[in-house]
């Protein structure tokens, strides 16, 4: 099987509109929660989110093309842009013709055009149906991120949506991978995107006891693995990455940041929200195993990502695998959780964080985990409290879990010619 590879990067968040000025906010410990302003929350328990500032789709789209696509998929336009730019394989924005059908996409998100099903609902009772917009079926599929993207890259290879909750974007790199390695493309950009904070995506996840009511002090109010977390902050954005097989981006004398070693997927069958130990321990298993398998037999891991939602259970849970994964506090590596900067960005975060793992590496520098404020008897790793660390990263592993016990591992390691 082909050997996959990563040439090119693209990210957005709260905390930057870009690859280099998100790592370097997300590193620096800054964060991006604050009050929510895309709507009034004063009604709602919940009232901080880590909202995308300065940000113009028009600049991306055009004005008149932004009006056809949800705030989702102009997120993912623009880091698939990044993406696209970042691996040089674009002229004019486009895929030369020749490559086309053989560059693919897996565009992933956990929800999709919420904002949009929330805004045609209101018009449709209050207005009639006759006022719905022509646009809002197609802007608010997920699909239509990739369909979106597609057509604006010459993308004809396999065109794959993935829908699974806060892991379709490391679910993405899976499905992307699996299409390189058995020769169904030389290419594919996988892109997970989410913009769901409105009112409807807020008032949904707060009436399930899952976000942090801090509202008084929202750059403290997503806290992975400290005893005093109390749920989640919901977060939007979107992460990019252009996949191809190793022999490609040779050829072409590509800039490589990193090998796809090896990916693990896993169901709960347990309950529709609340993560089990199991599920999660068995789709990290499955990837160190892939990993080590492609690795010569070997693997140590530097670093883990962590899904670290700063929710009791998942945190607890996560914490628990991971020493069951590698037999024990004192052999596990650094964990870090990137959600207390950027919050949770559902569908989107295991792109997002899958950029930032390996943006690490490439820099040689773990991020912190920050408002670790006080220890949790539950959450006894090494977490990088507060401060980010030098340290000489050559394999990491990115972890996310979704609702309905869905389970998505990806395991990478820095290339050396």
């Amino acid at each position: 099987m082909q050997r996959v590879v990563v040439t090119g990067l693209g990210m957005i968040n709260s905390v930057g509109n870009n690859v280099e000025e998100s790592f370097k906010a997300i590193v620096d410990g800054k964060c991006g929660i604050d009050k929510i302003t895309s709507f009034d929350p004063e009604k709602f328990s919940s009232q901080i989110a880590g909202e995308v500032k300065d940000f113009d789709p028009t600049a991306i789209l055009g004005r008149k093309e932004a009006k056809k696509a949800d705030r989702f998929i102009q997120l993912g336009i623009h880091a698939a842009q990044e993406a696209m730019q970042d691996a040089q394989i674009v002229t004019e924005n486009k895929v030369d013709d020749n490559l086309s059908d053989k560059f693919g996409i897996v565009a992933a998100s956990g929800i999709g055009g919420l904002p949009n099903i929330e805004k045609n609902s209101i018009i449709c009772e209050n207005r009639g149906p006759n006022k719905i917009s022509p646009f809002f079926i197609p802007s608010s599929l997920v699909n239509m991120l990739g369909g979106f993207i597609s057509i604006q890259h010459n993308l004809k290879g396999p065109n794959i949506s993935v829908v699974t909750a806060c892991a379709a974007g490391t679910h993405s790199l899976c499905e992307a991978y699996k299409v390189i390695a058995l020769g169904g493309a030389t290419h594919m950009l996988a892109i997970g995107a989410e913009s769901a904070i409105c009112g409807a995506g807020v008032g949904g996840f707060a009436s399930m006891k899952a976000l942090s009511t801090r509202n008084d002090d929202p750059k403290i109010a997503s806290r992975p693995f400290d005893k005093g977390r109390d749920g989640f902050i919901m977060g939007e954005g979107a992460g990019a990455l252009v996949l191809e097989s190793l022999e490609s981006a040779q050829k072409r004398g590509a800039k490589i940041y990193a090998e796809v070693l090896g990916f693990g997927e896993s169901g709960d069958a347990n309950h529709i929200t609340t993560p089990t130990q199991d599920g999660p321990y068995r789709a990290m298993k499955a990837a160190y195993e892939m990993a080590k398998k492609n690795n010569n037999g070997e693997l140590k891991i530097d670093y883990v990502n962590a899904h670290g939602t700063s929710t009791p259970v998942n945190d607890k849970n996560e914490t628990a695998a991971l020493k069951e994964l590698f037999g024990g506090v004192e052999n596990c590596p650094p964990v870090t959780s990137t959600k207390g900067q950027i919050g949770h960005c559902l569908g989107a975060a295991g792109a997002i964080e899958a950029v930032i793992s390996i943006k690490a590496m490439e820099n040689g520098i773990i991020p912190p985990t920050i408002n670790q404020i006080e220890a949790d008897e539950n959450c006894d790793l090494d977490y990088v409290p507060n401060k980010a660390r030098t340290a000489k990263l050559d394999i990491v592993m990115s972890n996310s879990f979704g609702f309905g016990g869905t389970n998505g591992v990806v395991i990478l390691k820095k290339f050396k010619s």
